[in-house]
């Protein structure tokens, strides 16, 4: 073979593709992370990162990802290891997430530049007002919103914004790096001098942008197992062009090989040389394996990706008037062994100590009489998580 030459992509089917997928998202066996409180950095450090949503119609996202991860997960596992062992942080990764400590010089380009993106959240925002709340915290210690007592409020930018001058200043100072997010109760924050936080006598390395394309593409190969530039780049089109560059480098080196997936003819895929020689020794995943997943999992959030390996399309329908709705307000699917063969809309009674079906929508990949008996055993499971405090 010359040194210009590709190799030609391996086939693999739509089944061999999922089953990669869900090895490397570790919904495939019981605990992969064990249990206790170090399952929880175990499991955001695999996954790369944890996404936090607002939406508390059924638990909160982070903790709806992680319990389909680490079956006797409580909430104050995820609370000791943000606040206590400082294992994890919040920022932004394509939404606000959980992200390993670890890997926080990664971050450090973004909170020294690229936070400008989003400086339209920030127009009202005042240099005067950064440094008004940087000097109380640093004199007076870690503060929440709820702790600023705001003389003047602002009209509001658009139904999730606040009033209070004070908390648009704290989040600009957030995305710049200047402070972190030391714990959370609920979607209430409390901020807190980064260095202060972590304890350091001066900031993490900034990671150059080629390290930060590598981490970028290791995160995806872990957490994936099949990539494409659109899964490593997810809400992040610009690095496309140099991570094909990446790819290309480590193909010649004989690191990745090209993958060519069942019914994706258009779409490049690479996986590392070991995962597909090990694809064959993979037991079956279990029918009994039952995953009530949230619409903001890894698996579910990169919809093109889920209705290509597994023939479901997902409809988030959240934000839709409830006339247009077809499958309801906050649709949860339900993964069965390696088929995904339910979205079921749910909400969570917490006064009456119910978690309610609104809808239950099947798949055309169900089979109904077999799979309601297991499913209804996985909500039972799922009711007592989502109901204990």
């Amino acid at each position: 073979m010359g040194s210009s030459a590709r190799p030609a992509p391996i086939a693999i089917s739509k089944a061999q593709a999922r089953r990669i997928w869900l090895r490397a998202q570790r919904l495939d066996t019981p605990a992969p992370f064990g249990d206790g409180p170090q399952a929880v950095p175990a499991a955001v450090r695999h996954l790369g990162y944890v996404q936090i949503d607002t939406i508390n119609v059924i638990e909160r996202c982070h903790h709806h990802i992680l319990f389909a991860r680490i079956p006797d997960y409580r909430r104050e596992y995820l609370q000791q290891a943000q606040s206590v062992d400082k294992t994890v942080f919040e920022y932004w990764t394509h939404a606000l997430s959980y992200i390993p400590t670890e890997t926080l010089r990664f971050y450090v380009r973004d909170m020294k530049r690229y936070w400008k993106r989003r400086s339209v959240w920030f127009a009202r925002v005042t240099e005067p007002d950064v440094r008004r709340v940087m000097r109380r915290i640093r004199h007076q210690g870690a503060l929440s919103v709820r702790d600023m007592d705001d003389k003047v409020l602002v009209d509001k930018a658009h139904a999730w914004a606040s009033r209070k001058p004070s908390k648009h200043a704290l989040e600009l100072a957030f995305f710049r790096g200047q402070l972190t997010i030391s714990a959370r109760s609920g979607m209430v924050k409390t901020y807190e001098l980064i260095s202060r936080h972590f304890g350091w006598e001066r900031p993490p390395r900034t990671a150059s942008e080629q390290e930060t394309l590598g981490y970028l593409l290791d995160r995806a190969l872990q957490a994936q197992g099949l990539v494409s530039p659109d899964s490593v780049c997810y809400l992040d089109a610009g690095r496309k062009p140099a991570l094909r560059r990446l790819i290309d480098r480590r193909v010649r080196r004989g690191e990745l090989v090209p993958v060519a997936v069942e019914g994706a003819d258009k779409l490049p895929h690479w996986a590392r040389p070991e995962t597909l020689e090990t694809l064959g020794g993979l037991p079956e995943i279990s029918n009994d394996t039952v995953h009530v997943l949230s619409p903001f999992d890894p698996l579910v959030n990169q919809r093109k990706r889920l209705q290509l390996f597994f023939d479901y399309e997902h409809c988030f329908e959240a934000y839709l008037p409830k006339a247009k709705r077809k499958y309801g307000y906050f649709v949860c699917p339900v993964l069965l062994g390696d088929r995904i063969v339910a979205g079921l809309d749910l909400k969570t009674d917490r006064e009456r100590g119910r978690l309610l079906i609104q809808k239950w929508n099947w798949t055309r990949h169900a089979s109904k009489r077999s799979d309601r008996p297991v499913i209804e055993s996985a909500l039972e499971r799922f009711e007592r998580f989502q109901l204990a405090r």
